[in-house]
C-alpha cells in the first residue's frame, strides 16, 4: 500500500528523489545541443529551476516500510498551479505511485482554489505522456516559462 505525505521542499527524501530524477533526465536529453548559445542553456537551466518560495508543498509517495518511492511538488506559477518533479523510483514504477501523486497534487491544487492545474515535460518521456493520458490529462499548447527554451515540451492541463 502507497500512501502520501506532505513535507517541505527541503525534505531530504525529496532531495534525494529529486537528484535520481536529474540523472535519469541527463541519461534521456544529455546535456543539450553542443552548438546551443550558451544563453539559451542557461536561461534553459533557470527556468527548469524551482524557487522554494514557490512551492506550496512536495508530496511523496511512500510505501509499506517507509521508503520514499517517488515525489512530485505543487507550487504556485504566476497564477496557476503547477506539478513539478515528478519522478518515481524505477523499482516502483507500474505500482500506482505516480497515480497516487498526480490524484494527491490534484487535491492540493483544489485546495488553493485553483480551477486548473497544469504540468510540463518533455519530448523523451513517453511514460510521463501515457500515465497523463491515462489519468485525464489534456495536451495543452507549451506555456511559459517555458515555450521560448524549450518548444519540444509537452504539456498538460486537468480541470478541477
Amino acid at each position: 500500500m502507497i500512501t502520501i505525505e506532505r513535507v517541505a521542499w527541503e525534505d531530504p527524501r525529496g532531495v534525494a528523489l529529486r537528484a535520481t530524477m536529474d540523472d535519469e533526465m541527463h541519461e534521456r536529453y544529455g546535456d543539450g545541443h553542443a552548438d546551443e548559445d550558451p544563453a539559451v542553456t542557461a536561461e534553459r537551466n533557470r527556468v527548469l529551476a524551482v524557487d522554494p518560495a514557490t512551492v506550496i508543498t512536495s508530496l511523496l509517495a511512500i510505501d509499506e516500510d517507509g521508503t520514499a518511492l517517488g515525489h512530485i511538488a505543487v507550487r504556485r506559477l504566476r497564477d496557476e498551479v503547477e506539478l513539478k518533479r515528478l519522478i518515481v523510483l524505477a523499482a516502483a514504477r507500474g505500482k500506482g505511485a505516480a497515480t497516487a501523486l498526480l490524484a494527491e497534487g490534484e487535491q492540493v491544487a483544489r485546495e488553493q482554489d485553483a480551477s486548473r492545474v497544469i504540468l510540463q515535460t518533455g519530448d523523451k518521456q513517453p511514460e510521463a505522456v501515457a500515465l497523463y493520458n491515462k489519468t485525464g490529462w489534456r495536451s495543452i499548447p507549451v506555456y511559459e516559462p517555458y515555450a521560448e527554451t524549450m518548444p519540444f515540451s509537452l504539456c498538460f492541463e486537468k480541470a478541477l
